[in-house]
């Protein structure tokens, strides 16, 4: 331990926090101590330590500072150490939406919803999205899915050098092992989400609510294939004309600004929509 003489009792480093900050020990433990208790030189006169750095090692604890300072021939209690740490705000971690945008890259979700038709049959139409840019990469429809049909979406959806890390789906029961064998074989994790928790699908529920209110709630779907065009031409103006405030009002598709030329409209799904632009 540091030696305290007759006459410097004063000056021992568990009670003195300018002494530990001091030049005497090194930038190691400097970093964990607030920049208004440093001493602006120690006692040989050599140079301060740069009070940015207190951000450098935000994962060290007290035993790890402990450790580098016995490495480095000083010897400090451990106690004393963590005495005089920066006390962290935040969490030990990133949170989630750290966590889910750095990921996002990696990241699809898809899902199933239903829409009825003229004459009261019910069609079944297949999202699948990209998470970073909000992207819809796939929809088509079916009055039948299957295990086998979903899992030949998912091979259109994504080429074999581009497929996601990892598919988010809920528990439906038609996904089937044919799909999980699909996912598998395209090296692709399978993540179902908590049984009763759609919140956990949050992206594909949000865009089905899109398409629900700005496009089928308005719209009689006579059948199959009609509802096929009408989703395709959608998808076309989700992608490339429509704005996000996720994406800082830019579309998933980019999208220039334009400052030159008369403003002009054009009509989108039957004038359901207009793209604005000029020329």
């Amino acid at each position: 331990m540091v030696s305290i003489g007759p006459e410097d009792h004063h000056d021992h480093p568990a009670r003195d926090p300018r002494a530990l900050a001091s030049g005497r020990l090194p930038s190691v433990l400097a970093l964990e101590i607030p920049p208004s208790w440093r001493s602006t030189a120690n006692r040989r006169g050599s140079a301060r330590a740069d009070p940015a750095d207190s951000i450098d090692n935000p994962l060290w604890g007290a035993p790890r500072i402990h450790g580098e300072l016995l490495k480095l021939g000083l010897e400090v209690a451990q106690s004393s150490v963590a005495k005089y740490m920066v006390k962290r705000c935040g969490p030990p971690s990133q949170g989630w939406y750290t966590f889910l945008r750095n990921h996002a890259p990696d990241i699809a979700a898809m899902d199933l919803f239903v829409v009825p038709t003229i004459g009261f049959d019910l069609l079944y139409a297949l999202v699948i999205v990209r998470l970073v840019h909000r992207d819809l990469v796939w929809i088509n429809v079916t009055t039948h899915p299957t295990a086998d049909w979903i899992a030949r979406q998912i091979t259109e959806a994504f080429p074999w050098a581009e497929a996601p890390r990892y598919l988010i789906r809920d528990r439906d029961c038609v996904y089937g092992a044919a799909v999980t064998r699909r996912l598998r074989t395209m090296g692709i994790r399978d993540k179902p989400i908590t049984p009763g928790s759609p919140w956990q699908n949050g992206f594909a529920e949000r865009l089905i609510g899109s398409i629900r209110r700005e496009c089928v709630d308005h719209l009689v779907v006579l059948g199959e294939a009609h509802l096929r065009r009408i989703l395709t031409k959608y998808t076309a103006y989700y992608n490339e004309l429509r704005t996000h405030r996720s994406l800082n009002k830019d579309a998933p598709i980019h999208r220039t600004i334009q400052h030159v030329g008369c403003i002009v409209s054009a009509p989108v799904l039957g004038g359901l929509h207009h793209h604005y632009c000029r020329i």
